[in-house]
């Protein structure tokens, strides 16, 4: 046995006698609720949904979002294999550093954490600027976006330090809202045969739709709505019998998140009409109601209660996301400081098991991400948004395909499971598909961020420098600590 695997194994071995998360506090359904809150199924419908079908591959859309979960399938099967040799808070960077090297772990681990923060921020960035709408409409109170963005840092905060069950328990709340009254109007569109022009299966899911207009938009959203489907892997240490618990919510998530943005996407498309959808998308683009594209149809179906009640839950809906990439940016901040590579302070625990250090310190990068913005002046949509999104969506392709990678190398080397289409073919075409993913991303970056291509080449280049920055820290603290 090399030293690679006996570091894997020591990972789940030795936890116990180190800190230790709370363990047997969820079972499928909680880390599934945790991931759907992660994809916000709302926000990603009404946020992503109307530009794919408006200047991406148009009434094809539907296909794209089945492709990308191809792909994150391919891609799981051996994120899964891996998991049931490597336990760990810290996912992604524990499984590249256990496969490819401790540097690359490293450097890795900066990018995921990275990836965590800045996706986070994003969201606090459009979460401001809706709540803040709702509420002067409402009450006619007229607060800045980052009023209400700096309090429900403090609520998040709150919410992640008083334990993992009670944010289980919030986030399946707003989930159930937002994931139910999309599905229902789904089904019940699907099952009344569809818009004026029926179901329209060929506009949406023949190869010469999903290729039509600028399928690289397309495929760019739909990889952009899997994000966080990883987090089945970093509550591994708190999951309910992990080796069969964090699989089967792996497997579930993915296949559950396809299929719903499939469906709606296409449902959406069919209330339109497919030769129509694309006009009408591009008008509340134009107008800047994006979600109008999406509450319009769902109006017509329930009634014009639905106006009122989906941008609440739009509100909700990011908010659980917020509260879910809280929770596992600590679990990176814990991890890490765990293994030794950030101070030992923040893998502190309270008595309910939390890090919450690790989540306070969580907290204040979220406010320094925040903050300039608000300084500055900038559309908290425009920049603060679009920007960081983007470039959360880079960082998170790289760790999948270094983390296919990785299990391809550890398998070939370790020999600990010799399952070919789990070790080697399936891991080998994920990786094949998230590099095809990254070209795309990287292609249609400037438009995915709505900006400048001089910011667009500052963002992506921030991927590398983090990355160097955490294989330079590993080095350093390997030398300090080398006798």
């Amino acid at each position: 046995m090399d030293s690679q695997t006996a570091t894997a194994k020591r990972t789940v071995r030795d936890a116990p006698t180190a800190a230790t998360l709370k363990p047997n506090a969820l079972g499928v359904l909680g880390i599934l609720f945790f991931v759907l809150s992660g994809q916000a199924p709302l926000t990603g419908i009404a946020g992503a949904a109307p530009i794919s079908v408006a200047i991406g591959n148009g009434s094809g859309t539907p296909a794209a979002y089945v492709v990308a979960g191809a792909v994150i399938l391919l891609f799981s099967v051996g994120f899964v294999a891996m998991g049931r040799h490597v336990v760990d808070a810290g996912a992604f960077y524990t499984y590249i550093g256990t496969g490819l090297g401790r540097s690359a772990g490293a450097g890795s681990a900066s990018v995921a954490l990275f990836a965590y923060c800045v996706i986070q921020a994003a969201m606090y960035g459009l979460y401001g600027s809706i709540v803040s709408a709702l509420v002067a409409d409402h009450t006619g109170v007229d607060l800045a976006w980052w009023v209400y963005a700096l309090v429900t840092m403090a609520v998040v905060q709150t919410l992640g330090a008083a334990g993992i069950e009670m944010g289980a328990k919030v986030l399946a709340v707003f989930v159930l809202a937002e994931f139910s009254i999309l599905l229902v109007f789904g089904l019940v569109t699907l099952f009344k045969g569809g818009g004026p022009a029926g179901l329209g299966v060929a506009d949406s899911f023949s190869p010469s739709a999903a290729l039509q207009g600028a399928p690289g938009v397309a495929i760019m959203f739909a990889v952009a709505s899997m994000f966080g489907f990883e987090a089945t892997a970093i509550y591994g240490e708190e999951a309910k019998e992990p080796k069969k618990t964090v699989p089967r919510a792996t497997y579930l998530s993915v296949i559950v998140v396809t299929a719903f943005f499939a469906l709606t996407s296409w449902m959406l498309i069919s209330s339109y009409g497919a030769a129509q959808a694309p006009a009408a998308a591009g008008e509340a683009l134009t107008a800047g109601d994006s979600a109008g594209f999406v509450f319009a149809p769902i109006a017509d179906q329930f009634g014009g209660w639905v106006n009122d009640v989906l941008p609440i839950l739009l509100a909700t809906s990011l908010f659980a996301g917020v509260l879910t990439f809280h929770n596992s940016a600590n679990r990176y901040l814990f991890s890490l400081s765990r293994d030794g590579q950030l101070p030992s302070g923040l893998c502190r625990l309270n008595t309910r098991h939390s890090p919450w250090i690790a989540g306070c310190t969580q907290t204040v990068i979220a406010a320094a991400l925040v903050v300039p913005f608000a300084l500055a002046g900038e559309d908290p949509v425009l920049t603060l948004f679009s920007w960081f999104s983007g470039l959360a969506v880079l960082a998170m392709m790289l760790m999948y395909l270094l983390t296919s990678v990785s299990v391809v190398v550890f398998f070939r080397r370790s020999r600990e499971d010799t399952r070919t289409w789990n070790t080697l073919v399936a891991p080998v075409l994920g990786a094949i598909g998230l590099a095809g993913a990254i070209w795309l991303i990287l292609a249609n970056f400037t438009t995915l961020i709505g900006g400048s291509t001089t910011t667009a080449v500052a963002l992506v280049a921030a991927v590398p420098v983090v990355m160097a920055l955490g294989v330079l820290n590993e080095r350093v603290r390997r030398r300090r600590t080398t006798p």
